[in-house]
């Protein structure tokens, strides 16, 4: 007989303590009886999940993707892989007609480590498994026999965003920890991973990539998707959610947990790639086109309201820059011109990259927004990297927490209430001076500045490190533009350093402008 079944004349002449004890009982035994006659509900899959995975992976010693491509596949040239293509009748969930759709992309050449990707439904995921048949092998001779059980390099997602009637390409992972995003009438430009380690640091970069991923089926009328992925690499292993909303801006929101195996010397946050070759501040190139780059500056904006413009640059040598900063609202690399004739190539349509806004969720404490310049001889490299690096370091074993928005935008986050850096050139009119001169020509425009009356007395306030000496600088109205046009020229001290710039427009003792910060390498450096 179970402890409750008891008369309750008996339970009267107990004592109070067992009487707990006989309840307490009747309670498990109760609970026990409706396990066997009521199923539990399945846990749907979630970030918590995928968090488990890396902190499992975090305790244990790394191991590294084991190469499984055939030759055949490995050793494919540039036009041969871009000839294997996915059949878009197959996609993931075109049968469905829902709102979103998913693509894969086949391994070989540069992508040789295979990652598992996933479907979670109705709280339980399923495997998507590598099929030859989902691929047009073009031009190739290739055994569909030798391809089996292969997986997949990456996949990409599909969502009508500029036309109704036609699911455009609106997402991307491929590559290490790369994804990449476009809005409405953007074309792919600058990337962004997942978590930078070590980037220009003694011990070496540490590139960590995305291992497996489950992406959630949406619902139909869905206006978002949801992804999650398993982050591994020699020094961490990290969990990682996507909420992909696309539009007019496409916006991914990421949460992480990272679970570093060993302590790490610098962790980038919302690391950001993108492409600078040449353009208006660096003139003289053997080239038909004006400009190349799918980016032409750092934005960052202070937590007290400073917005500060950095200029990229193609240097002859590493360049390592930085903004230090406590809860910064934002920082991305942008492409601010987006005019035609600036880079005439309707091919490559520069005009119409994506800039990235990187927009924390949550305070980010103190630390800085780096900014990392290597040389490249043409635009085949993405030579420019932006992050956030905290000052206090994650501690090994120990999980660390971020989340951030990242905006993929056309023009780009622009200074509310103030006017901002529109171009920025650098080189000698026609005019005689003193060999070693460094002029500047910067165009600052934006509503703030058009509101100004016609008479309206501004000045530019410029601050040179102390490796130069300023010998002249004007501010007047561009007559032609209607932006406001800034003149600097400074007298390098020494060839051999960096010198440092920055300058602001001033109405008495109002700043109507962002903070335009450049530097200009040493001489040997010279772009």
């Amino acid at each position: 007989m179970l402890p409750f079944a008891a008369p309750f004349a008996e339970l009267e002449r107990l004592d109070p303590d067992h009487v707990v004890d006989l309840l307490r009982s009747f309670v498990r035994s109760l609970a026990l009886c409706l396990a066997l006659v009521i199923p539990i509900a399945a846990q749907a899959f979630g970030f918590e999940d995928v968090a488990k995975r890396a902190r499992d992976l975090a305790g244990a010693d790394y191991k590294a993707p084991a190469p499984q491509l055939p030759p055949e596949l490995r050793e494919l040239d540039y036009d041969a892989y871009r000839d294997i293509r996915f059949r878009p009748e197959r996609a993931q969930w075109r049968a469905e007609k829902l709102p979103f759709e998913l693509a894969f992309f086949h391994p070989g050449r540069s992508f040789q480590d295979p990652v598992r990707i996933n479907t979670v439904e109705a709280g339980s995921v399923k495997r998507l498994e590598f099929d030859p048949a989902l691929f047009d092998y073009g031009r190739n001779k290739l055994d569909p026999k030798k391809l089996r059980n292969l997986g997949f390099a990456g996949f990409r997602v599909h969502c009508a965003i500029n036309t109704p009637n036609y699911k455009d390409e609106v997402l991307v992972f491929l590559g290490a920890s790369y994804f990449r995003a476009v809005g409405q009438g953007q074309i792919y430009g600058m990337s962004a991973r997942g978590v930078a380690i070590d980037t220009a640091g003694a011990p070496g970069e540490d590139f960590a990539r995305f291992s497996e991923f489950w992406v959630e089926r949406p619902r139909p009328g869905a206006t978002t998707l949801t992804i999650y992925a398993l982050l591994d690499s020699l020094r961490m292993a990290g969990a990682y959610r996507f909420v992909l909303a696309p539009g007019a801006d496409t916006v991914t929101q990421v949460t992480a947990r990272l679970y570093p195996r060993e302590s790490i010397s610098k962790l980038g946050i919302a690391p950001l790639n993108s492409m600078y070759a040449f353009g208006e501040n660096q003139p003289g190139h053997d080239d038909y086109r004006p400009e190349v780059h799918d980016s032409d500056g750092l934005s960052v904006a202070l937590a007290n309201g400073e917005w500060i413009w950095r200029p990229l640059v193609n240097p002859k040598r590493l360049l390592v820059t930085s903004f230090a900063a406590t809860n910064p609202k934002g920082f991305g690399l942008l492409q601010r011109d987006r005019s035609p004739a600036s880079y005439e190539d309707p091919e490559a349509l520069y005009e119409r990259r994506p800039s990235s806004w990187v927009e924390p969720m949550g305070n980010w404490g103190a630390g800085r927004v780096e900014l990392v310049q290597i040389p490249t001889p043409d635009e085949t490299n993405d030579n420019i990297v932006a992050y956030w690096v905290p000052d206090q370091a994650p501690a090994a074993k120990q999980p660390f927490n971020f989340a951030y928005r990242l905006h993929w935008q056309m023009p780009g986050q622009l200074p509310v209430g103030k006017g901002w850096a529109l171009q920025s050139r650098r080189g000698r009119g026609y005019v005689k001076q003193a060999d070693g001169d460094l002029n500047f020509v910067v165009d600052f425009d934006g509503p703030a500045l058009r509101a100004l009356k016609p008479d309206a007395k501004l000045e530019s306030v410029v601050e040179i490190g102390g490796n130069a000496q300023l010998r002249e600088q004007n501010l007047f109205r561009n007559q032609v533009s209607g932006a406001w046009r800034m003149t600097v020229r400074v007298k390098r001290t020494d060839i051999a350093k960096p010198v440092e710039l920055r300058a602001q427009i001033k109405q008495a003792n109002q700043t109507l402008t962002e903070t335009w910060s450049y530097i200009v390498p040493p001489e040997s450096e010279k772009p």
